[in-house]
């Protein structure tokens, strides 16, 4: 259950390749070691409307929202969400040249009694 959110502001459509976002942040999620390949989950959505600080037009962001489920240690949260962030901060380095961009990383854990999932992906990568 590593599900990956990612908003983005509209005005980074023509500076970042989400596509090849996404599919880093899978990368490096499962190069943890932490999560089965079946359960990770990484996907992006646009926002349209926004409000970022002092309201430049130029001002953009990545938010991104990494749901697990428990079963981890503080390090190994800490070891997987510092290899995400390192991973996408590397990649969009060159937004971080102007002083216009904005990204963040929170891990939040899920109760697993208040989560229901169905899934047959898992039993064919499991090779059941």
């Amino acid at each position: 259950m590593p599900h990956m959110a990612i908003e983005y502001s509209a005005n980074l459509d023509q500076k970042v390749d989400v596509a090849e976002l996404c599919a880093l942040v899978s990368r490096t999620i499962l190069g943890t070691g932490l999560f089965e390949p079946g359960a990770v989950r990484v996907r992006a959505f646009r926002a349209e409307a926004y409000a970022i600080a002092d309201r430049l037009p130029e001002n953009g962001f990545i938010d991104m929202n990494f749901r697990i489920g428990k079963g981890r240690t503080a390090e190994e949260k800490k070891s997987a969400g510092e290899a995400i962030f390192a991973a996408v901060t590397d990649h969009l380095s060159p937004l971080f040249a102007a002083p216009h961009f904005a990204l963040s990383l929170e891990i939040r854990e899920i109760d697993a009694e208040l989560s229901w999932k169905k899934n047959s992906i898992h039993p064919r990568l499991r090779g059941k």
